[in-house]
């Protein structure tokens, strides 16, 4: 069977840098390695940092009062994170942990505020990665606020497609990472017997299959009905 990208994987976020301003902040990086289940950063750490991810996968938490974990991105190559506010000293709103071994570049403030001073078109592609950045982020609050867990579950399988998917023969986008229920959960901030039971009603209108552990989306039009999709940009639309 055939199968397409979606989506260009090997950019990342940061594909609102240009090639020169890209090498500029790979000159500006202290590369490190992080093992499997260590963090970047920890939340109410000082943010003093930027990283990006040149290989492997993050995923950056928000812990709620009563100790439960939302799954805020999940990041991979090509991707850059952080609290981005380099000119004021202020604390990370969330935790980073590392899903698989990660090479990453880390960027000290010092660095970045150089770069912006010296350059202005380097200053104008950094403002777009943070509008990217925030953009991404009140896509997925509007989505939890507005269209219920369904419509929060529908735009995550959406955005999972977008990053992660390959399109099949038939036109159906198989993601291909394996997911469980307590993952999905955590993305959207309900329980897990409540995406069973979300995940089996797609799956009985024929909007979702499942096939050796991967999901299938068969019907995208489904899906973008139930989160009233406003057809946002794929650098948007993405985990």
């Amino acid at each position: 069977m055939t199968y397409t990208n979606v989506l260009d994987k090997t950019e990342g976020n940061t594909n609102c840098f240009s090639k020169e301003n890209l090498n500029r902040l790979f000159d500006s990086m202290k590369d490190r390695t992080f093992p499997q289940g260590s963090h970047l950063f920890w939340e109410g750490d000082t943010a003093d940092k930027l990283f990006y991810i040149k290989k492997g996968r993050i995923k950056v938490t928000k812990s709620t009062d009563e100790g439960k974990e939302l799954i805020m991105y999940i990041h991979q190559d090509g991707d850059m994170t952080g609290h981005a506010d380099p000119f004021f000293a202020s604390r990370h709103s969330f935790s980073a942990e590392v899903l698989e071994e990660s090479e990453v570049g880390i960027i000290e403030t010092a660095d970045l505020e150089l770069l912006i001073g010296l350059y202005g078109d380097f200053a104008i592609d950094f403002m777009k990665w943070m509008g990217i950045y925030h953009r991404i982020t009140q896509t997925k609050f509007r989505d939890l606020m507005m269209y219920g867990k369904q419509g929060a579950l529908c735009s995550t399988l959406i955005r999972l497609g977008n990053t992660y998917g390959e399109q099949l023969a038939d036109g159906s986008i198989r993601i291909n990472k394996k997911l469980t229920h307590t993952d999905l959960s955590n993305m959207i901030g309900a329980t897990r017997e409540s995406v069973n039971r979300m995940l089996g009603e797609l799956r009985k209108k024929g909007s979702l299959a499942y096939e050796g552990g991967y999901i299938i989306i068969r019907e995208l039009n489904s899906l973008r009905e139930i989160c009233r999709c406003e057809q946002c940009p794929i650098e948007i639309c993405r985990i």
